[in-house]
């Protein structure tokens, strides 16, 4: 008796991986318009008259109308009721007008226009929401940065609906396959798109030797554009996989207003939450930062206008030789043969020196910082790897702590000492900033998977939902936070190049503090109870 077998899309690898790299690329596309304007903080100040406490009114609003209006709980709806397909191609369209809106906002096309007047004259005081101390807007803040926040609203609302729908698609396509070795390729290169966004974000808005913080954003609105054809090539492909499949769309339990009580009712639920706010809201709100902090510190000699080390030519070979230490050090964790293994790493590291010397003599914060996501990709797949076989979840939670609390407080205290040190500024600010890489792999890695092993399985979906949302209420808050005790810790009307960082780093290292209490907390409830926290994955 012959039986025929059937193949699909999902069945050729190829294909499968050609899906993931659609997804994949457009969250990368995603991640570099998130912090388009990180890495120009100063221009901002200089041409659009943006202080710190704007600067960080406008970052933190990305997540505002998922925590406020709870729109992060109708992403999960939208999702279920409509599938992945729809919602890839709608998240991608949410996050394209939101990044034009904001486009426009930072453009010279606004500034003296009747849009500018309206928002001068108008949104300077919002009911309940000023009365709560919430709004995303405030008396005398610029036109400018309240229109760019109402465009970086709608894009946090799309950009998170992607981040569930990407999640989702991978599991269709790669369920009972490399599903984890997927994931970490996502992971992997949506995270590079914040090293891309610190490269290219300064290069566009100084290309040319005139400064046009618009161009830079519009750089990132061709990318939007990109990820939305992506998504659609993406519809395609998956409708023709459910043809040949004749399955419906697979999806999960929608969000419960019933199921609210029982998960806050959970212990283990309150300790993941609490963790994943606090840990996320020390390294994201500080990216947005980091590459002004980066000026303030540190003593960088801008080279000659006809050095080659000022050249657009040298930002793409120093992005090329970021993208091989990604490229060879990711792909090391999967060579069987040990030479082939030790050569690639032995590449990748060579590499990373070679961008770091790059970095060194171009004098630009924004190539330093860009270091920040390489070791990451480095290292995530072993340290997934070691989880699935050796466990040990709680201890890298602890770990990774430690290392974001060392790594603040360098920042504050130790990396100041070197100001006027031209190499010994630069080393310190390297290794900190790799080691925070390090700690941003150890986090997520270990806490994601603890999370079915602390919360009943029955209400899972809704427990993310929950932590995604109080996760989002950090990324709202500490931004803001931190531009606030900027503006109040230094003289009215100081440079931007000038700014004294170390009371909102020790706050963000109190926040490591805290992670580290709750991480020592759940080893102790872990081994009381015997929920297998430290246990592997794998049996």
């Amino acid at each position: 008796m012959t039986e025929q077998i059937q193949k699909t899309l999902r069945d050729s690898a190829g294909m499968r991986w050609t899906a993931l790299l659609l997804l994949a690329m457009a969250m990368f596309c995603s991640y570099i318009f998130m912090d388009i304007l990180s890495p120009i903080k100063d221009l901002m100040q200089e041409t659009r008259g943006w202080d710190s406490t704007a600067f960080g009114t406008m970052q933190g609003s990305e997540v505002f109308l998922n925590v406020f209006v709870f729109f992060l709980i109708f992403a999960g709806i939208i999702l279920d009721k409509m599938g992945v397909r729809f919602t890839a191609v709608l998240s991608a369209a949410v996050m394209l007008v939101g990044a034009v809106i904001k486009w426009y906002a930072v453009s010279e096309s606004f500034m003296g226009s009747g849009l500018e007047t309206w928002f001068n004259d108008n949104l300077n005081y919002i009911p309940i929401f000023d009365e709560l101390g919430v709004s995303p807007f405030y008396a005398g803040m610029p036109a400018s940065a309240k229109f760019a926040a109402c465009g970086f609203m709608i894009f946090g609302c799309g950009c998170e609906m992607a981040g569930i729908t990407v999640s989702r698609g991978i599991v269709k396509w790669f369920k009972g396959r490399e599903m984890a070795l997927a994931m970490g390729s996502e992971m992997a290169l949506a995270r590079l798109g914040v090293a891309t966004c610190m490269i290219f974000s300064p290069f566009f808005a100084k290309l040319g030797g005139e400064v046009s913080v618009s161009r830079s954003v519009a750089f990132g609105v061709v990318l939007m554009c990109i990820a939305l054809m992506m998504t659609i090539v993406y519809f395609f492909m998956d409708k023709k996989l459910d043809a040949q499949t004749g399955e419906a769309e697979e999806k999960d339990d929608p969000f419960k207003v019933s199921d609210i009580g029982k998960i806050l009712s959970d212990s283990g639920f309150w300790l993941v939450a609490l963790l994943c706010v606090l840990y996320y809201s020390a390294i994201f709100p500080f990216q947005k930062y980091a590459v002004n902090m980066l000026q303030c510190n540190l003593t960088l000699t801008e080279p000659g206008a006809d050095s080659f080390w000022s050249s657009p030519s040298v930002t793409i070979v120093q992005y090329v030789i970021m993208l091989l230490v990604a490229a060879a050090g990711f792909a090391s964790n999967f060579q069987k043969k040990a030479s082939m293994k030790y050569a690639l790493l032995g590449v990748s590291i060579l590499a990373l020196i070679t961008y770091c010397y790059m970095g060194f003599m171009r004098q630009t914060a924004e190539s330093i910082f860009a270091v920040f996501p390489l070791l990451a990709v480095l290292i995530t797949p072993i340290l997934g790897n070691y989880l699935d076989n050796h466990g040990k979840a709680v201890s890298m939670l602890i770990l990774g702590s430690l290392l974001l609390i060392g790594c603040h407080l360098t920042f504050a205290f130790i990396l100041p000492m070197f100001k006027g040190s031209a190499v010994g500024g630069i080393i310190v600010a390297y290794a900190t900033i790799l080691v925070l890489g390090a700690s941003f792999s150890l986090v997520p890695a270990s806490l994601w998977p603890s999370v079915p092993k602390l919360v009943d399985a029955k209400v899972i979906g809704s427990a993310y939902a929950l932590i995604f949302w109080i996760q989002n209420i950090g990324l709202w808050l500490f931004p803001l936070l931190i531009g606030k005790v900027l503006d109040a810790t230094n003289p009215e009307g100081a440079s931007a190049t000038e700014l004294d960082y170390t009371a909102p780093l020790v706050m963000l290292a109190c926040l490591g503090v805290a992670a580290l209490v709750l991480g020592l907390v759940l080893k102790v409830v872990d081994k009381k109870k015997g929920i297998g926290l430290e246990e592997p994955n794998i049996k």
